[in-house]
């Protein structure tokens, strides 16, 4: 969860302190907003942090895929494999 308090902080400040803040999203696990002129422009987080982020957003896509497959099975929007391959054999005639 963002701390408004320390976890939105201007480029400069980042800039003349970033061991610090390297030290800080080391600790905290929370990612760190850099302001220019009062306006959020980028966001900082640690190589760890992000990794996590990303395996949750795969999980996501994974379920979601899932959840789409079943709701086309449900509506009448798939096939039988094996119809699907004889088609793809047919195709590019490949033999049996």
């Amino acid at each position: 969860m963002l701390d408004i308090t320390k976890d939105i902080q201007s480029l400069t400040t980042f800039r003349r302190r970033s061991s610090d803040f390297m030290k800080q999203l080391k600790k905290s696990k929370r990612p760190v907003v850099l302001t220019v002129k009062g306006k959020a422009e980028a966001i900082v987080q640690d190589a760890e942090a992000y990794q996590r982020l990303l395996d949750i957003v795969a999980k996501a896509d994974v379920h979601e895929a899932i959840r789409q497959g079943l709701s086309d099975v449900a509506n009448g929007r798939s096939r039988p494999a094996r119809e699907v391959f004889n088609e793809i054999r047919r195709r590019y005639d490949i033999p049996r």
